[in-house]
């Protein structure tokens, strides 16, 4: 049986790729939060707080507009809501025994790829395994956030203008692949930038505020999805 240490290290030696691919992205948050205005330590302790780009990226809109705290919540909420269910998948790899306080600090950690690496370990999942992926993720996501929002001051403009978009293109190279093999997902991500766009142009649209207009499009467009498109589970049970 592999000792608390051993699943320790195991777990920061996944964590490396994990933690280099946060710093690259965090530094860009970090620069944005600099550009809306929040402090170095704001931003810090917002990613230390949060590990989710998402909702952070989402959020600096939110604060920018002097959205009510309400609004800033649901908002989370709902960008963040597959993150309960991936709470809910791991915690059936844990033992049953397993304290309380351990299944707190596995959900505070929880991302997506913290998530897709927890999954697929194989057999039951040790907490210490998941502590050894934070070790590394969590400051990852942290420091390149500290380095954006102060080395960010002594870039250049054009380096920032730069930076600026490298969040935009993080999401397409995200999108862009499976989408080529999924016409559904290929139809709800061109819906998804068009009703932005109309949001943007249209008069009476423009004046919902961010929060507000995240919700209504994640929710009308991923329901409508849901519903014309459900995906089915075509895996056979075992009666066995």
């Amino acid at each position: 049986m592999n000792t608390k240490r051993e699943l320790f290290k195991s777990g920061m030696a996944d964590g490396i790729p994990i933690c280099l691919g946060y710093f690259a992205v965090s530094f860009t948050f970090g620069i944005m939060a600099l550009n809306y205005g929040l402090t170095p330590w704001q931003s810090v302790v917002m990613s230390l707080t949060n590990v989710t780009s998402a909702g952070q990226f989402a959020g600096l809109s939110i604060i920018t507009a002097g959205a009510p705290f309400a609004e800033m919540a649901f908002a989370q909420l709902i960008i963040n809501l597959r993150y309960c269910l991936m709470s809910c998948s791991l915690s059936q790899k844990l033992n049953k025994k397993t304290p309380f306080y351990h299944r707190l600090l596995i959900g505070y950690g929880i991302t997506d790829e913290i998530f897709g690496v927890s999954v697929c370990k194989p057999g039951p999942l040790n907490p210490w395994y998941c502590y050894g992926l934070f070790l590394l993720a969590v400051p990852g996501w942290t420091l390149g956030t500290a380095a954006g929002a102060v080395f960010g001051r002594l870039l250049p403009v054009r380096a920032l203008s730069a930076l600026g978009v490298a969040l935009y293109g993080m999401f397409l190279a995200i999108v862009i692949p499976p989408a080529k093999t999924n016409k559904v997902l290929a139809g709800v991500t061109a819906v998804s930038m068009a009703l932005s766009l109309l949001f943007f142009l249209v008069p009476t649209l423009n004046r919902v505020s961010a929060g507000f207009k995240l919700i209504i499009l994640t929710v009308a467009i991923a329901g409508a999805a849901a519903a014309l498109f459900p995906v089915t589970d075509n895996r056979e049970v075992s009666h066995e």
